[in-house]
């Protein structure tokens, strides 16, 4: 019985990350991403930022408790792209000692699994969300380097009006929204905001998630003369409105697709049709922050391609960790959640500091797709292309 008894410490102290003397041997650190179903596209980009950035970390001697070098030990589950089982995936990495939660892709996705970090006080950073619902539920354990959707609807007029001179500028609008509590919110501060900026939105539908038919949505916005569309579905349904706005003959002079077009297989499936296409999906390789370089390399030698949108953020978390572990001298939750809340600091994405509802306030980027690439438009000092405007119709492309 005392065999028994001491074989199942001896596992239990190797499910925690620690040693038969109780010492940590590792920085336990839970990642819950979808890497297959809806998500799977974004999801394999997350699961490369968060896994070169440990490699690199790694190989750099690790990170600093209290004068002790030690390494990082990511544990990565898959949650197939089902809110029910990012919880569950969640609660199992609880159980396994992690100090710190790695986020997933997908802002429902990410609204499931915040909460539980607070439920576990275990900080929790995440990106590829937008969602900023997320962050008005008082939850202190939240944090993420990622453009809100105050954010993005706020620079979407601020890009536009710095590239697009007055005279030339889309002002008739067309909102294309997801019938969810995002969609909800960008849609309401786009309307908002349009107004604001002298713009004028003269239609606007939404759509349930996985809708096979927008003709409806894209005739209205056509029969109504809008110049731009803005909206923001998954990449599958963003795919399948591009192609059925070529079958109807429609042809915005300015197309925002927030989260849609931010994978690779966007190009791979539209080719040309893709091209003019506007994202911001957080970040782009061509940024002049600090080991940008380094992690472009890394993404290059994997993928035979530079660090894809979601890698940047993804990377930055883990960056941030192993920023605010040292600061807060141990491998206490409740410290490193101070110490990340505290964060001032430049990562591949640029300076990096936290709200106190635990949105960042970063760098927005909007990209757009010209002759098959991904190419930075804005903020104009990292740009690698000149804005490709007016979009010219899709027989012209």
């Amino acid at each position: 019985m005392r065999r028994i008894i001491l074989i199942s410490l001896s596992v239990t102290l190797g499910l925690l990350g620690v040693s038969s003397a109780g010492i940590a041997q590792t920085i336990k650190v839970g990642a819950v991403v979808p890497l297959t179903g809806r998500y799977a596209a974004l999801g394999a980009q997350v699961r490369a930022g968060y896994e070169i950035a440990v490699q690199q970390l790694n190989a750099a001697g690790g990170v600093t408790v209290g004068g002790k070098k030690m390494q990082l030990e990511l544990i990565l589950l898959d949650d197939e792209s089902d809110p029910t089982k990012t919880v569950a995936r969640l609660e199992t990495l609880a159980t396994q000692g992690v100090v710190a939660y790695l986020g997933g892709a997908g802002s429902d996705l990410h609204a499931a699994a915040a909460s539980i970090g607070d439920k576990n006080k275990i900080p929790y950073l995440g990106v590829a969300f937008a969602f900023h619902g997320i962050h008005k539920q008082g939850l202190r354990y939240l944090f993420s380097p990622f453009p809100k959707s105050p954010d993005l609807t706020k620079e979407t007029f601020v890009f536009l009006d710095a590239l697009i001179p007055a005279p030339e500028r889309p002002r008739k609008v067309s909102l294309i929204l997801e019938r969810t509590d995002w969609g909800k919110e960008m849609g309401s501060l786009w309307e908002i905001l349009a107004k604001q900026n002298n713009y004028q939105v003269v239609a606007s539908g939404e759509y349930a998630p996985g809708a096979k038919d927008f003709s409806d949505l894209i005739l209205k916005a056509k029969a109504a003369g809008a110049e731009a569309l803005f909206t923001l579905p998954s990449p599958p349904d963003g795919m399948t409105m591009v192609k059925q706005m070529k079958e109807l003959d429609f042809s915005p002079k300015a197309s925002v697709f927030i989260r849609a077009s931010d994978p690779p297989v966007w190009s791979q499936n539209l080719g040309k049709d893709g091209d003019y296409v506007l994202l911001s999906p957080g970040w782009h390789y061509a940024a002049r922050y600090p080991k940008v370089a380094e992690l472009n390399e890394a993404h290059q030698k994997l993928f035979k391609r530079p660090a894809d949108p979601l890698v940047g953020p993804s990377y930055a978390c883990i960056q941030i960790l192993a920023d605010a572990i040292p600061r807060a001298g141990a491998l206490d939750r409740d410290k490193i959640r101070d110490a990340i809340a505290a964060t001032n600091m430049t990562t591949v994405v640029g300076p990096v500091r936290f709200r106190s509802d635990g949105t960042g306030e970063v760098t927005v980027f909007f990209q757009q797709w010209l002759k098959g690439k991904q190419e930075l438009i804005w903020p104009k000092e990292f740009a690698t292309a000149q804005f490709g405007y007016p979009a010219p119709t899709f027989n012209q492309r």
